[in-house]
């Protein structure tokens, strides 16, 4: 009977103890530690090997062994500390500076789980300071002076600029927004890829902003505000327009703009080949898709993807893994490998190609 006594007060001991461990914070090794050490316990006062006074020694000088090795932050009290488990409004607005500064959301739902403590310990090492999940004074600093301040009613947060690389809800507000103009940006899925900078540079083409498929302000303000894209043809059917001057690649059905692609034509200057001396460059006129080739063309110039070809001198418009923002080709029109693979089932035998 003596043991069984012993039991229960080290059981009680356990469930005073171990409300104390999550509270501060230590669901992670600790738990799991005061239940082992609380079976032992158990094990041992129903041997009778220990009594009620070593239980409680055992278990409650494992609890201040365990609390007080994660001390509260410096300059915290423990009513302003965010930690595994906590619930509320702050732990809301937590999640939402959180997600400013990731590329990936995580769930605004205002309890502080094992995702949002994860979420704070990456951020934590990205910012270089303390990791251990737990958001005190230095984390909060941290967060604000990377962009990820609490939202403000009063004030939208400054959007960031957007490159090859940038993921999430602004890519794809950007995508939409281009597509919406009829540029080009194949998935609108919220991934900065090549097609994404190929469409901005072909964007800042039109708009006479620099060339360097970035958004920063000047070309967001540009997208709220866009001059409108000049074309020629008015006749039925499709017609690819070649504009050298802005380098963009557009075509028009029965009269009306479908898409704009950049593009990088002829540099004008001339070359050497086998000894004869060749201009590179796009002719303007009238021309014709007259043949076209279903997959890589070796030339003695070069390597063409799916090329479509409209000039007598060998010049097509044609898939390449490079299409820079200037003029780079030996006379043929290039557009990225996804764009011709867009346009190769549209852009038929017989279609009309102006140059100009």
């Amino acid at each position: 009977g003596s043991n069984i006594f012993n039991v229960l007060f080290i059981l009680g001991v356990s469930a005073l103890v171990a409300p104390l461990v999550v509270a501060q914070q230590l669901v992670r090794l600790d738990v799991p530690l005061m239940i082992g050490v609380s079976v032992v316990a158990i094990l041992l006062g129903l041997d009778g090997a220990i009594g009620r006074l070593d239980g409680f020694l055992l278990v409650a000088g494992l609890a201040i062994v365990v609390v007080g090795a994660h001390p509260t932050p410096a300059g915290a009290h423990s009513s302003d500390l965010l930690l595994l488990w906590s619930r509320g409004p702050a732990v809301a607005e937590w999640q939402q500076q959180l997600n400013v500064v990731r590329t990936e959301d995580i769930a605004v739902d205002g309890i502080y789980g094992p995702i949002t403590q994860e979420a704070t310990r990456d951020f934590q090492r990205r910012a270089g300071i303390q990791v251990d999940g737990i958001v005190g004074p230095q984390t909060r600093a941290a967060i604000e002076n990377r962009g990820g301040a609490a939202p403000d009613d009063d004030e939208s947060a400054t959007p960031d600029v957007l490159r090859r690389g940038s993921e999430g809800a602004q890519v794809q507000q950007l995508q939409s927004q281009l597509q919406s103009q009829n540029y080009w940006v194949g998935p609108v899925d919220g991934i900065y890829g090549t097609l994404t900078e190929q469409a901005v540079m072909a964007f800042e083409k039109v708009n006479g902003l620099e060339r360097d498929g970035v958004v920063d302000s000047s070309t967001r303000s540009a997208l709220n505000d866009p001059l409108p894209i000049e074309y020629r043809s008015d006749r039925p059917g499709l017609v690819m327009e070649v504009d050298k001057q802005r380098q963009v690649l557009i075509s028009v059905y029965n009269g009306e703009l479908r898409h704009v692609w950049n593009t990088s034509t002829g540099t004008g200057d001339y070359y050497t080949y086998e000894g004869q001396r060749y201009l590179a460059d796009t002719p303007d006129g009238e021309w014709e898709i007259y043949r076209q080739i279903d997959g890589w063309r070796e030339s003695h110039l070069g390597r063409l993807y799916r090329p479509k070809y409209f000039h007598e001198d060998g010049i097509a418009i044609h898939g390449y893994p490079r299409v820079p923002a200037h003029p780079a080709s030996h006379g043929c029109v290039r557009v990225s490998m996804a764009a011709m693979d867009y346009l190769w089932p549209r852009m038929l035998i017989g279609t009309d190609v102006l140059v100009y």
